[in-house]
């Protein structure tokens, strides 16, 4: 038997609130490098190729503000902040592993980048 009507909308209201989370060029591969530990602003700019300084920001913020990433800030000098997943964020990990490891079979047609490392548990490297 089909869906009701009203489960139909349901679902298509949950996909809209998954895409308006994690539609944007950049929240997937945040939250990736943050999927093996936390990390601070400057190593999340280097590990993820092309995005600036003002796109980083805005997605973190984005993220925090979703309960997806929790922001640590240290009283140092000069200041330090640490970015994590939440509990929630922890649980896109699967996922998001699975998304990996679909574009390595047919998003990529099963051709890996040149430069790109994998490792056993599925952490992309680009050197």
């Amino acid at each position: 038997m089909g869906k009701k009507k009203s489960e139909k909308i349901d679902d298509k209201c949950t996909i809209h609130n998954i895409m308006e989370i994690l539609g944007g060029k950049w929240a997937i591969p945040i939250i990736y490098n943050l999927c093996d530990n936390k990390k601070r602003f400057g190593e999340l700019e280097r590990r993820i190729p092309n995005i600036n300084t003002r796109m980083l920001v805005k997605e973190l913020k984005s993220l925090e503000k979703n309960r997806i990433v929790k922001r640590e800030a240290f009283a140092t000098v000069p200041p330090t902040v640490e970015y994590s997943l939440t509990e929630k964020g922890k649980a896109l990990e699967p996922i998001i592993l699975g998304l990996l490891k679909w574009g390595q079979e047919y998003a990529n047609n099963g051709i890996i980048m040149a430069g790109t490392i994998i490792d056993a548990r599925g952490h992309v490297s680009i050197t």
